[in-house]
């Protein structure tokens, strides 16, 4: 056998091993992923207009702390509630109305790295955007309803990324992402209503991943779309159905350190769970008031430790889920 063929021999060789080897480990992570489940750990809040109770509980967010968020939807006071980890209260803030702390109905929550919260406000007259402190002190507020650059229609989903830049997802005759800076000074907007890749039906929440891309829940389309923080689309998963990795309504999205992607399938009265690329890993969740059980769940958030808080919208509580 002459040097040509014994190489071109060993590069094949080599190439088999390495695909077997690839296919081995897919195996043994999607054995891994199959073996993990989550499983129900805890819970607190019930129906009502009390401290720890809520009236339409929507969205949540955790901050570096790993304290707590939870908007009030319908509420008349305590519309932002503060918990501690284990769903101590800590604080509220917020009451109907207009102008700086009020709200026509608090939808989104989020953190930044400083453990400011944004707010979106999607009710008239407000349709805007509040910023404050952890401690619920009033910083700025930006928005207003309309179609000019930086107004919303219906601002909903709303996220920050690692630079301190907000992303708001907007539906309605807009049906576009609004990107600003932390002082709320129009960066970037994309997206128009359709089904096209970029076009969006009734986006509803938004969540950034490790390298600052965004990805949208465009419910309308059953389908989450991946952009980088410019706006260039990526990618999208998901299509109508009830099926695993199929969507009904998307009411919250968030992703873990490991860029995993977990969406509340409202509709479907789930979680379910994606790697990076989109791909189905789990689920958990079934229709129901018993623990692990869900009614329209909506809001999510994953703390330092893996540990995810789901919004249980018709139970009128939050639910801690773990890996076991």
């Amino acid at each position: 056998m002459n040097r040509k063929v014994r190489i071109i021999s060993a590069f094949v060789t080599l190439m088999a091993i390495t695909f077997s080897l690839a296919i081995i480990n897919s195996m043994l992570t999607s054995t891994a992923y199959a073996q993990e489940q989550y499983s129900f750990l805890m819970k607190w809040g019930n129906s009502g207009r009390g401290i720890g109770s809520f009236s339409q509980p929507l969205e949540i967010a955790i901050d570096s702390n790993d304290n707590v968020y939870v908007t009030d939807f319908t509420a008349l006071s305590n519309q932002i509630q503060k918990f501690s980890n284990d769903g101590t209260f800590l604080q509220s803030w917020g009451s109907l109305g207009f102008g700086a702390g009020h709200f026509a109905n608090p939808t989104s929550i989020a953190t930044d790295s400083d453990n400011n919260i944004y707010v979106t406000d999607f009710g008239d007259p407000s349709f805007a955007v509040q910023k404050f402190t952890s401690n619920g002190t009033f910083l700025r507020s930006w928005g207003g309803q309309g179609l000019g650059n930086g107004q919303f229609i219906n601002p909903a989903g709303i996220a920050v990324d690692s630079d301190g830049y907000v992303y708001v997802a907007d539906f309605g005759e807009n049906n576009h992402v609004i990107k600003f800076d932390g002082d709320g000074n129009l960066i970037n907007e994309w997206g128009t209503p359709g089904t096209d890749n970029g076009q969006f039906i009734t986006p509803t929440d938004i969540a950034i991943d490790s390298e600052n891309n965004v990805y949208v829940g465009d419910s309308g389309n059953d389908r989450i779309q991946v952009f980088d923080s410019n706006g260039n689309f990526i990618r999208k998963f998901g299509t109508s159905g009830s099926g695993d990795g199929q969507l009904d309504a998307i009411g919250g999205i968030a992703i873990d350190s490991s860029d995993n992607i977990f969406v509340s399938d409202s509709v479907n009265d789930r979680i379910q769970v994606f790697d990076s690329n989109g791909n189905f890993i789990r689920k958990f969740g079934t229709s129901g008031s018993g623990d692990g059980q869900f009614d329209i769940p909506t809001g999510i958030a994953i703390d330092s430790q893996g540990k995810v808080f789901v919004v249980d919208q018709g139970n009128h509580r939050i639910q801690v889920f773990g890996l076991s």
